[in-house]
């Protein structure tokens, strides 16, 4: 079972970077500890020190924090293969929620393993800072799209991304993708109230620009989507580094 939980990381992380054989044979070979969690289960709490890093096989969590009275702000999104909490490996102390967005398959890596396969194969080192650079950089983004966007251009630009993000490890079908979110929770990612995501969404509908079928988005017309939300996906680095 193992096996497939560190497939899911080798199939992301080799999205962006490059590997030898001896590399992907020592990724297989990490100790993980399988967990299947409920939707809207913490996994991760604000405060609390991790021993051990997040694997998602499968299923979408997300990373967030809430102001004292309750106000939440959902920080990214998080799809299979990535590691959300790999910051916890040198910074002490949790700075945030980590939370199940659906039922998850997750897979726990205790630090010390990391560190010292850190040590031992600098290719997978530098592939995992690699892969909190462009978390920071998708991160980036996500500021710009709260702070500066439309709420119609906030929509367009977060659906974009989401597919593209699935399109690269194999989990779109044509222009289709599922994401079992509720527009609550939608608006938590955008800054935006529920009565406002709903009529984002009605526009983009009228548009001819998005289908929605239960948990299943489809893009009607990617193209006038993606510059409808000026979305340039550079930023997510979907090519492995020179």
């Amino acid at each position: 079972m193992a096996g497939t939980l560190s497939d899911a990381l080798v199939r992301k992380i080799r999205v962006s970077n490059r590997f030898d054989d001896a590399d992907i044979e020592a990724l297989k070979t990490l100790p993980i500890q399988r967990r299947e969690v409920r939707a809207r289960e913490v996994i991760v709490r604000d405060g609390q020190r991790a021993t051990q890093c997040c694997l998602v096989a499968d299923g979408f969590v997300f990373r967030s924090k809430s102001t004292p009275d309750g106000q939440r702000q959902i920080l990214s999104l998080h799809v299979p293969g990535e590691i959300p909490d790999l910051q916890s490996l040198h910074l002490g102390v949790m700075d945030h929620d980590l939370i199940a967005l659906t039922s998850c398959t997750l897979g726990f890596i205790p630090h010390d393993t990391l560190k010292r396969m850190n040590a031992a194969f600098p290719n997978i080192a530098a592939a995992l800072w690699r892969e909190t650079l462009i978390d920071a950089s998708i991160f980036r983004e996500w500021i710009l799209n709260v702070g500066r966007r439309t709420g119609v251009q906030r929509m367009a630009h977060l659906l974009s991304e989401i597919r593209r993000r699935l399109e690269a490890i194999g989990r779109t079908s044509g222009e289709t993708f599922r994401l079992p979110i509720t527009q609550a929770e939608l608006g938590d990612c955008l800054a935006l109230s529920t009565v406002h995501v709903n009529r984002v969404l009605q526009e983009l509908r009228s548009e001819g620009l998005i289908e929605i079928d239960r948990a299943a988005f489809n893009l009607l017309d990617r193209e006038r989507l993606e510059e409808y939300g000026q979305f340039d996906p550079s930023y997510l680095h979907l090519s492995p580094s020179a």
